[in-house]
């Protein structure tokens, strides 16, 4: 009893807490007035955001014939250095990327003047054969060796004069389009480049901005 008596005048909290929810509901006090902007509602949420998110398109992920991959655009020089690159996801065409890729070429030159911003010639394979593309090398003035597709020969001669007149091909410049193939190996040899453990998108586009960056300091 003496023990019983002590622990009645010496009580202690219960191991568990009991849940502050009873049976019955009680309604809280209503309030009036327009709710209180707090200070981190003032500054937007994606002001400090990195690019990027919105599931896997939001970074360069898609869904190919080898699963979830991301691909590289790039344009290489002679050497098999890149001269622009991008990363998209893993199904988007690659005739998409053309024209942002050739916009992201910027050479400075080794004297005073502008950067060289337009190539002499580009070869490129059928994925690149369209009128779009053929387009834009003849408004900025680029010759190109691109393979018209079979499909597109045969609907222009099935129209007769009204197809107009092949475009022009040289075949001794198309033996060169394995630059940019050589210069795609030399990054996939960087083993962060062939595997792209990064979560993020524009982590990635950075360690394959920095294989660039190698392959240029080693040549």
């Amino acid at each position: 009893m003496e023990h019983q008596r002590r622990l009645h005048h010496h009580a202690r909290s219960p191991a568990r807490r009991r849940s502050t929810s009873n049976s019955t509901s009680r309604a809280e006090p209503c309030k009036r007035g327009p709710p209180k902007a707090s200070a981190a509602a003032a500054v937007p949420r994606d002001a400090a955001r990195p690019p990027g998110g919105g599931g896997a398109q939001g970074e360069a992920l898609g869904r190919s014939r080898g699963g979830l991959t991301t691909k590289i655009h790039i344009a290489a020089e002679g050497r098999c250095r890149p001269l622009s690159l991008l990363i998209t996801p893993g199904q988007r065409a690659d005739c998409t990327q053309f024209e942002p890729v050739m916009d992201k070429i910027h050479v400075p030159r080794a004297r005073r003047g502008r950067p060289r911003r337009t190539p002499d010639s580009v070869s490129a394979d059928k994925a690149y054969s369209n009128r779009k593309i053929r387009a834009y090398l003849r408004k900025r003035g680029i010759r190109h060796a691109i393979p018209e597709k079979k499909d597109h020969k045969a609907a222009r001669l099935r129209r007769g004069s009204h197809g107009g007149r092949s475009p022009g091909f040289d075949k001794d410049r198309y033996k060169d389009r394995n630059t940019v193939e050589r210069a795609i190996g030399k990054l996939k040899q960087f083993r962060a480049v062939a595997t792209r453990y990064d979560k993020r998108g524009y982590v990635y586009l950075g360690t394959v901005t920095a294989a660039a960056l190698l392959i240029w300091l080693r040549s």
